[in-house]
């Protein structure tokens, strides 16, 4: 089973390149309102080639956020299913951006994008490396006397807390903003933190 997942929000994005994703570990799914009832031929085609990785969701009902319900429900359904998975919501609502921040908070990374380039790109906003940096600080705040006590533990510690999917250039951009902020001190392989508790 794929464990990186593509929620694209149709009523708000409608993408031409979805089929740059194609043979990526990607599974996609394609939440439509309940008033759209035709797809475009060349996304239709492109979504084919994915097979059972791609599938469309039309909800039933409209309503205010109506869609954006239904893609937060399929992230807890699915996070429950497969853990360990990440999600990219493509979508140009900002108001997807506190639950982002609460699941990375929760170890599930999800992120929302404004195009699929950017997933492959992995262009972020910098409010999302703040908002990483936040739920890094968050997580070693709770640990107490269990934070980790050496560089390479801390480096293992936060990719793990983003599902081992940050590359080695955002974790040491991490770990160099917690040191930037007074957060932490490393001195030979050591770390010592200075968090508020």
């Amino acid at each position: 089973m794929k464990t990186n997942f593509v929620l694209v929000d149709f009523e708000n994005v409608q993408p031409k390149n979805i089929s740059v994703l194609n043979g990526g570990p990607f599974a996609i799914k394609v939440f439509l309102g309940a008033k759209q009832a035709r797809i475009p031929v060349e996304m239709a085609r492109a979504l084919q080639a994915f097979g059972p990785d791609a599938e469309y969701v039309q909800i039933d009902g409209s309503g205010k956020n109506a869609l954006d319900f239904h893609i937060a429900y399929y992230i807890g359904r699915l996070s429950a299913q497969t853990p360990g998975a990440s999600f990219h919501v493509i979508s140009k609502d900002s108001g997807f951006d506190p639950l982002m921040k609460h699941l990375n908070a929760q170890g599930i990374l999800c992120e929302r994008f404004i195009s699929i380039d950017e997933i492959l790109l992995g262009k972020r906003s910098s409010s999302e490396t703040h908002e990483r940096l936040d739920a890094v600080i968050d997580n070693l705040s709770k640990r107490k006397s269990a934070r980790p006590r050496t560089i390479k533990t801390l480096r293992s510690t936060i990719n793990g807390l983003f599902a081992n999917q940050l590359s080695d250039e955002e974790l040491e951009g991490l770990i160099a903003q917690l040191t930037q902020r007074g957060a932490l001190k490393v001195a030979d392989g050591k770390v010592q933190y200075d968090l508020a508790s």
